[in-house]
């Protein structure tokens, strides 16, 4: 696995599925922005490739985060770059700065980026600390970067309230992280998470509000969200979603999903099912 996109290659096994819909909906912190939290965005929190300029895959396992420059690159782009080239002599396709080529290098990177509080690299060192079971310390730095805007720091966030890690179990505490779980989801929604507006989604088709979880399903649909693309099948089979906006949701997942594609991406795919890339 590539050292600097350690943090990120699992990011979607983190899915907040364990949600108590009814605490949820009876303490949520949910503001009156029913404009803001059903605009549609116009891509995704991850953006385009600063490279091939082509939007990132919503699957972060295909992404490459830079420890130099804290530049998201797709795998196609490094791929590319690497043009058969040793680890030692790759540079980085953005900065061209020489690439990590040890854990406790890339470690360093993000560490130094982190004190000029950069929220791509505060968002890594919490994604760091987390994999050790630091908690507190992961508590630490996704607060910091979430307070700078980054939405995969807010989805992180909404991920350890949900699970209480760090946390001391604590019904007087349990509304309130309730509502903190809600509040984040949200702001990482807003901002383009497609796996965030998914749980969303969930969180109201689990309550019954099926119009609000209808509008939560269309969004991450049209950002390449490939479950709530699921979700609106079923409300369509009864009767919840109508045939024109299923329609529409599924040519915007196609186009979102085809606009992700390339054929130096695809070269990509296949080298690494030959060989074992090791992405340095």
């Amino acid at each position: 696995a590539n050292a600097n996109a350690n943090a990120n290659a699992n990011a979607n096994a983190d899915v907040d599925v364990d949600v108590d819909v009814d605490m949820c909906h009876e303490y949520s912190s949910r503001r009156d922005r029913h404009g803001t939290l059903f605009a549609q965005p116009k891509r995704s929190c991850y953006g385009d490739c600063p490279i091939c300029l082509l939007p990132m895959l919503i699957n972060l396992s295909k992404n490459v985060l830079m420890s130099c420059c804290g530049k998201f690159i797709c795998k196609g782009c490094i791929h590319g770059n690497a043009n058969g080239l040793p680890s030692l002599q790759r540079s980085c396709p953005f900065c061209r700065h020489p690439m990590a080529t040890t854990q406790a290098e890339v470690d360093a990177n993000f560490m130094r980026r982190a004190a000029a509080n950069d929220p791509t690299a505060l968002f890594e060192m919490g994604y760091i600390h987390r994999r050790k079971g630091e908690y507190t310390k992961a508590f630490h730095y996704w607060t910091k970067a979430s307070a700078l805007g980054d939405a995969l720091a807010h989805y992180y966030l909404s991920v350890m309230y949900n699970r209480g890690n760090g946390f001391k179990k604590d019904e007087h505490m349990r509304v309130f992280h309730l509502q903190m779980r809600v509040f984040h989801l949200e702001e990482a929604a807003i901002a383009g998470h497609p796996r965030a507006r998914y749980n969303l989604g969930a969180i109201e088709w689990k309550d019954g509000n099926f119009e609000r979880a209808v509008k939560h399903f269309i969004i991450a649909a049209n950002l390449g969200e490939g479950e709530s693309l699921k979700m609106l099948k079923e409300g369509y089979v009864k009767g919840l979603v109508s045939k024109e906006d299923f329609a529409a949701a599924l040519r915007a997942h196609q186009t979102a999903v085809d606009a992700t594609k390339s054929e130096q991406r695809e070269a990509a795919d296949a080298e690494l099912k030959k060989v074992k890339f090791k992405w340095s």
